[in-house]
């Protein structure tokens, strides 16, 4: 975008009132410094909505607004991939005497008149969104190249002004704000750049499936994992050691924090980047899939003035998000809450958060004695891992506070004897243990495109027999559409077990009954095993037996 492209685009923002006048000159000043272009400036800051912006180019260019499904399965030949990625172009069809072409922005009539001398056609331009045309491109040509950065994989690691200029070039500041747009556009959790032979292989974490995307060419893996440690304040001189930094970035308007984690390689460093958006977090029960009777069971154990209520599940089962929903019921001026975790995931307003530092001593026990002594109401824990830390929560509620806190187990009969197996004493067990919450999370059905489907015996056959008399009258498939990227699923939900400690189940625990009678015994009393409440979610239309069993399949 040139000079005079770029006046008239502010001018034409201004104009329709599209932006204030300092947040335009704060754009302008960042894409001189980066090298972007104004109008991907204005929608990464967030400072115009990028469907509004193509809408408004669309107008005073008088043209069409061209989508996602107007775009090409294969590239239009006889034109240079780089000139349409710097004009940020993507041609649509070709009917022999003109040429549709969607444009980020329209009103460049430069490009127009040089593509339709070089194919010697009409151009019938079309407005479109600038990310839609970049993410066309990269899966049409592959993701962009690496323009005037030799190939830093030998730079010595004492070099440390060669890393921050490779860090700093326009280049790689764009490959990597347009990586981390694009992630936030397919709702993944996790970026991970994975440095192999010849390429720097990028995939995204969506729904927890780990998916495949374009690759960054191998030119680039030094300077990509410079530019990430920059931008969360890591040593960009270090690479033999792993390295763990946080930041944040507005993309389109969210605030995004980002969790990094740098590991070393055969190849190179490896990057993951775990995004935080704040904006979708939602910290309520039953967004997170808890049903009616299910949030009102644990919100009545949370409102209990003392005890321990631990959240089980493997890593990613949503733990912490549930920990969370928790901790927000909970958070009234009334109450003092104090949170002791490793990592922090979110920022939590009205609630004292602390990060663990091994380094210097401050664990999961030496935070929970020293909360004792500032008169808290309610504790989490971020993890029970040791009897050391498991009897300092005993001992806090024993003395009249709640704790919260999560166990790695399978299922929540298996976190009682966990905890007999650390080596606490049964009758400390019961007196203090309030509940335990076994979760895992599983992908929820695209509500555009899911189908439903009469049950088959052998999908019922697969849920167990002690559930094949609860036929539901239909279950559903996933089909794929536009909405979900073809995958059938968008966003996730929890299903639950919730075990309520009774004078029947702190019987068994005294008598230090093995897992699976206590959870006989729950059941008996009323537990909905984690398995039933995903078959009642699979008839809602929330998920899919496939799902269910993904996740519960024990071996």
């Amino acid at each position: 975008m040139t000079a005079r492209q770029s006046d008239v685009l502010a001018q034409l923002v201004s104009d329709r009132g599209l932006v204030a006048p300092e947040a335009l000159a704060r754009a302008r000043m960042v894409a001189a410094e980066t090298g972007e272009r104004l109008d991907s400036v204005l929608t990464r800051l967030g400072v115009v909505p990028e469907a509004r912006l193509a809408d408004t180019l669309a107008a005073a260019a008088g043209v069409e607004v061209a989508t996602a499904a107007d775009f090409p399965a294969l590239p239009l030949p006889g034109i240079s991939e780089r000139f349409l990625r710097d004009v940020k172009a993507l041609p649509l069809w070709d009917d022999g005497s003109e040429v549709g072409v969607a444009f980020a922005d329209p009103l460049d009539r430069e490009a127009a008149d040089a593509l339709s001398f070089a194919l010697g056609r009409r151009i019938r331009p079309f407005a479109a969104r600038a990310s839609d045309v970049e993410a066309a491109l990269d899966r049409l040509y592959g993701a962009v190249a690496l323009e005037g950065v030799a190939d830093a994989g030998a730079a010595d690691d004492d070099d440390l002004e060669r890393l921050k200029d490779l860090a700093s070039d326009a280049p790689v500041i764009r490959a990597v704000n347009r990586l981390i747009a694009r992630a936030v556009d397919a709702r993944a959790s996790d970026i991970h750049a994975e440095p192999a032979e010849d390429a720097l292989t990028i995939r995204f974490r969506v729904d927890g499936v780990m998916r495949e995307e374009q690759p960054l060419p191998s030119a680039m893996r030094q300077s990509f994992v410079s530019r990430v440690k920059v931008m969360a304040s890591l040593n960009i001189a270090e690479k033999r050691l792993p390295q763990d930094g946080r930041l944040r970035i507005a993309v389109k308007g969210h605030e995004i924090d980002l969790r990094v984690a740098t590991s070393p390689t055969i190849h190179g460093e490896a990057v993951v980047m775990r995004l935080l958006d704040r904006s979708e977090l939602q910290l309520s029960l039953p967004a997170l899939g808890f049903d009616s009777g299910e949030a009102a069971r644990l919100t009545a154990i949370l409102e209990r003035p003392h005890g321990i209520v631990l959240v089980t599940g493997p890593t990613g089962s949503g733990k912490t998000t549930t920990l969370y929903a928790a901790l927000s019921l909970l958070n009234t001026p009334a109450r003092k809450l104090l949170t002791i975790e490793d990592p922090i995931e979110y920022r939590l307003q009205g609630i004292n958060q602390t990060q663990v530092q091994p380094a210097i001593g401050l664990s999961f026990a030496a935070a929970l004695r020293s909360f004792l002594r500032q008169d808290p109401d309610v504790m989490m824990v971020g993890e029970i891992r040791d009897l050391e830390t498991a009897d300092v929560a005993v001992q806090a509620a024993l003395t009249g506070h709640l704790i919260l806190s999560t166990l790695h187990t399978n299922t929540a009969a298996s976190a009682v004897t966990r905890l007999m197996d650390m080596g606490v004493e049964p009758f400390l067990i019961t007196s203090t243990l309030n509940a335990v919450l076994a979760q895992r999370l599983v992908r929820r059905l695209c509500a555009a495109c899911r189908e439903p489907t009469d049950p088959s015996d052998a999908e019922l056959k697969a849920l167990g027999p002690e559930l094949v008399h609860h036929r539901p009258a239909r279950l559903y498939h996933a089909r794929g559409c536009p909405e979900c990227g073809g995958s059938g699923y968008r966003g996730r939900v929890a299903i639950v077990e919730l075990l309520t400690m009774d004078e029947g189940l702190g019987r068994l625990v005294l008598a230090r009954a093995e897992a699976r009678e206590i959870e006989r015994a729950a059941r008996a009393a009323g537990m909905r095993p984690m398995l039933a409440d995903g078959l009642l979610k699979c008839a809602a239309g929330e998920t899919t037996v496939e799902e269910v069993l993904r996740v519960t399949r024990e071996g």
